[in-house]
């Protein structure tokens, strides 16, 4: 399994939001990571369904939805009617209802996700991983984008690797998303991680085509 970079549209410009996934489509991104906040799990608010819905038009770039949301279960029907290809919800967000949304997300033939913020332990989520395709480890408190990277978390991408060993799970991503660039992506692909989200640090460069390659 090699390494895809899923760009955060959180950096983009969303006056020509169509123009720069594209960009990122024809530099080599294999995903496009829409981070959706509600104002409440974080204290941001972003975007919701309707964009992801727009976004479905663009073919052969996989959309990688990430719910930084209270209520998951409420809205995760939205989402997969809108056209998302992966679904991420955030373990913390209804801990009571995590084993049902991750059931649902895949009986609709969706890639399921569960994010962790940075204070829990990956030992938390264990017994999700055997049901899980991704598990997202944020390298820096979710909410907005442009932050530092947290060294103190990437130790937990080699804990989730070998969860991931012991359920016989050779194709769970493991995605890391927070203060991305070439120097923490080597970082977190030498510990095991093979998916990775950047936002600024390619949508601010002067050539994301090289910022992407950067990654890989």
């Amino acid at each position: 399994m090699g390494i895809v970079v899923s760009p955060s549209i959180l950096s983009a410009d969303f006056a020509n939001l169509e123009r720069d996934v594209l960009a990122i489509k024809e530099a080599g991104a294999q995903w496009v990571h829409i981070d959706v906040m509600d104002g409440h799990f974080v204290p941001n608010i972003t975007i919701g369904a309707p964009v992801v819905k727009a976004l479905r038009k663009i073919q052969d770039i996989k959309l990688d939805v990430h719910l930084m949301i209270s209520e998951p279960k409420k809205y995760v029907k939205d989402f997969i009617s809108a056209g998302a290809d992966i679904i991420t919800f955030h373990y913390e967000a209804q801990k009571e209802f995590n084993m049902e949304i991750i059931e649902e997300i895949k009986s609709s033939n969706v890639m399921a996700g569960l994010s962790i913020k940075p204070k829990t332990p990956v030992c938390e989520i264990e017994r999700f991983i055997p049901y899980l395709d991704l598990v997202l480890i944020m390298t820096v408190e979710p909410g907005f984008g442009g932050q530092k990277f947290m060294h103190e978390c990437v130790n937990k991408i080699a804990d989730v690797r070998e969860y991931a060993r012991l359920a016989k799970k050779d194709n769970l991503f493991i995605q890391v998303d927070g203060g991305i660039n070439d120097k923490t992506a080597k970082i977190c692909k030498d510990l095991g991680a093979n998916s990775l989200v950047a936002g600024s640090y390619i949508f601010n460069s002067s050539n994301i085509s090289a910022a992407i390659n950067s990654l890989f």
